[in-house]
């Protein structure tokens, strides 16, 4: 019953015009800062962790700006999954995409690297509605917002949603038959599969995915970063240019990069990466846990 009210808010809310329904989102968040305790230590641990050189004071702000967008994210879901296309065009603006077409002219499998930003939903909506895609989904606990999740990544196109259980090959054989990947590999999945590399100079368990799904396919990585714009302003999607020289024989040196390139990325706007997430919960042996 929950849920269902919780849906049905979010359809209500996508009537409102984006700045106005930005203002309700930044109210929320600034509530859930000082409600949603465990989340928010889990921020400031990761904060504390990256950006060691920030005072407590200064971690605290960037945590609640983060909250705000966060919620923003969240609220602004209802746009993706029922506002009109003709909507959601004017709201997401896309740099770039003339980078992925001319790969796929080429005949040459695209990977694109999307890193969790809290906007990355908005920009997957931006690219399932210029080109027929692949994703990876996760299926949800909640029965009513995984029918909404899986419908709203299908509705433009012929988009083709992948599970976690499914094989390697499944994602390759997408790309070569011309499908871009939209690929998130930033997650703290466990310590299976994972390489310890460094984020922010701190040893992450990695998925080394992007090298290998590279090699496997033959695909050229285009990096892929969504930014929610102030003031209900809309979203800006950035593909960036093509990675040469990529993947390596390194497999190691590879994700290192990857990683290193997600920082770059992250500091060019802080508050939007997304910080709840335990990234750093898997430790190499003999390690103590942070959170």
């Amino acid at each position: 019953m929950l849920s269902r009210l919780l849906a049905a808010t979010l359809w209500l809310l996508h009537f409102l015009p984006l700045r106005t329904l930005a203002l309700v989102g930044n109210a929320l968040g600034l509530a859930l800062f000082s409600v949603a305790s465990r989340r928010r230590r889990i921020v400031l641990v990761n904060l504390g962790l990256c950006f060691p050189e920030l005072d407590e004071r200064q971690r605290w702000r960037l945590a609640r700006a983060h909250f705000k967008v966060l919620s923003r994210s969240m609220l602004e879901r209802g746009l993706l999954w029922w506002s009109s296309p003709q909507r959601l065009a004017r709201l997401t603006r896309v740099d770039g995409a003339e980078r992925i077409r001319a790969l796929l002219d080429a005949g040459r499998p695209v990977l694109m690297l999307t890193p969790h930003f809290v906007g990355l939903d908005a920009g997957g909506v931006a690219i399932a509605m210029r080109y027929d895609s692949a994703s990876i989904y996760a299926v949800q606990s909640d029965p009513v917002f995984d029918r909404l999740l899986y419908r709203g990544r299908r509705r433009f196109g012929d988009q083709l949603l992948l599970s976690r259980q499914e094989s390697v090959r499944a994602s390759v054989r997408a790309m070569k038959a011309g499908r871009p990947l939209y690929y998130l590999p930033d997650m703290d999945f466990g310590r299976r599969d994972s390489i310890f590399v460094p984020f922010f100079g701190v040893q992450a368990a990695t998925l080394p995915g992007l090298s290998r799904l590279a090699r496997l396919s033959g695909a050229t990585v285009v990096p892929v970063v969504t930014r929610i714009l102030p003031g209900g302003a809309g979203y800006a999607v950035t593909v960036g240019e093509p990675w040469p020289d990529f993947p390596s024989d390194d497999v190691e040196a590879d994700t290192r990069r990857m990683n290193a390139w997600i920082e770059t990325a992250v500091r060019e706007m802080p508050e939007q990466y997304y910080w709840v997430h335990r990234r750093f919960k898997t430790r190499p042996a003999g390690e103590p846990r942070p959170y």
